[in-house]
């Protein structure tokens, strides 16, 4: 009896807690009892397995949330990402106890440490991502130029972009920080005959990109090495070009300066520099759950602080872009690609990682829809340059 009655209390008060979020109408399901939060017809349905203790809510309600949906004690009744775009437009009214969760929070940003957390998502193995990234094996935000453009089109639409932007020339030297599986270099090599280097912290990713140089007979233009930012500076290398896609949100806040310092160091002068990453309207530690599962480590920027970051530097900022819906229907195709290959991926991976994962793409995509975080392109150039058409030539 006692047992029920407390039950029913931890119940209530999650409920009572649930009720804060009334943007949007929804309806919380518990066992033999239903709660409509907010008024009017429910968006989506949460069914609750086990009560979340209001506790575990305040302390995060994030990852009180996310690990009930990977625990399967949550449920949501239909579309998961129809769901989550009603519900996490709704962040600003989370919980966080940054004191509590200091050590998830705010982690080493030694080389040690970084490297570890890099090669905890990237390393997860490259036979994983190749069932639901497209054939280029592009992990960033695609560019649909047109609506009915595949996503295997979209990230080349992106790559050809980024190149434009750069304004290459046959020799020309160029960096990519953050490679991943060596896609951009690789369009760049073919189609402009430039000297390109990527720089990667995951085994994985390096693997597949000497492979694919070899496989295409790239030896002579390009070269992938695992190599920390950090060390740009004391290789010698020296660039005409630089580009990094959705890296420096592995770097921590308190390293936004030093990347931008090491970039600038190895840049030639008048050479451009685009910068593409997920960033945020105003400075934030980051989401709790995201922290522990998924990027260990990761911190997005706010736009403003890294366009100081690079104007300390004498970076001139030549051109801004969002790219934010972009990424939202990116990430719908991953999570499509993802639910399409669910049998493979179960042979690989236990049922909390596959709702984990999902959770992830999902979640993603609904944030970006909502606006809690953006994705930029920054242009710029180290000191005046005056060689660059006047207007947007891409």
């Amino acid at each position: 009896m006692f047992k029920a009655l407390e039950e029913k209390a931890e119940e209530k008060a999650m409920v009572q807690f649930l009720s804060r979020f009334t943007d949007y109408p929804f309806l919380v399901k518990f066992k033999d009892s239903e709660y409509p939060i907010g008024e009017g017809k429910p968006a989506f349905t949460v069914d609750f397995k086990e009560a979340i203790p209001v506790a575990k809510l305040l302390n995060s309600t994030s990852l009180a949330l996310g690990e009930a949906y990977m625990d399967g004690d949550l449920e949501i009744e239909g579309n998961l990402y129809e769901a989550l775009d009603h519900f996490l437009g709704q962040m600003g009214k989370f919980s966080t106890d940054e004191h509590a969760l200091k050590k998830l929070m705010f982690t080493s940003s030694s080389k040690k440490n970084q490297e570890k957390e890099v090669t905890s998502h990237y390393d997860i193995g490259n036979d994983f991502y190749k069932l639901w990234l497209d054939e280029t094996m592009s992990y960033s935000c695609a560019y649909f130029k047109h609506p009915d453009d595949s996503l295997y089109q979209a990230q080349v639409n992106k790559v050809d972009y980024i190149l434009e932007k750069l304004h290459l020339e046959e020799g020309m030297s160029l960096l990519d920080i953050g490679c991943g599986w060596g896609f951009l270099l690789i369009e760049a090599a073919k189609k402009y005959k430039i000297k390109g280097t990527g720089i990667t912290l995951s085994h994985e990713q390096c693997k597949e990109f000497e492979r694919r140089i070899k496989e295409q007979g790239l030896e002579d233009y390009l070269q992938v090495k695992r190599m920390d930012y950090r060390d740009l500076p004391a290789s010698g290398m020296k660039f005409d070009r630089v580009v990094s896609v959705g890296m420096v949100e592995h770097v921590g806040r308190e390293n936004y300066k030093l990347f931008v310092d090491c970039v600038d160091q190895v840049m030639k002068d008048g050479g451009l520099f685009l910068l593409h990453f997920i960033s945020a309207l105003k400075e934030h530690p980051g989401d709790p759950w995201i922290k522990k599962y998924i990027f260990p480590g990761g911190v997005v920027p706010s736009l403003r602080e890294m366009i100081n970051c690079l104007s300390e530097d004498n970076f001139h900022t030549l051109d801004v872009e969002n790219l934010r819906l972009h990424y939202n229907k990116t990430l719908l195709c991953w999570e499509k690609n993802f639910t399409e290959h669910l049998d493979q991926i179960r042979g690989m991976f236990d049922e909390r990682f596959i709702r984990m994962w999902d959770l992830y793409l999902s979640a993603c995509a609904a944030t970006f829809h909502n606006g809690i975080i953006d994705i930029h392109q920054i242009l710029v150039s180290k000191g005046v340059n005056n060689t660059i058409p006047m207007v947007r030539w891409y």
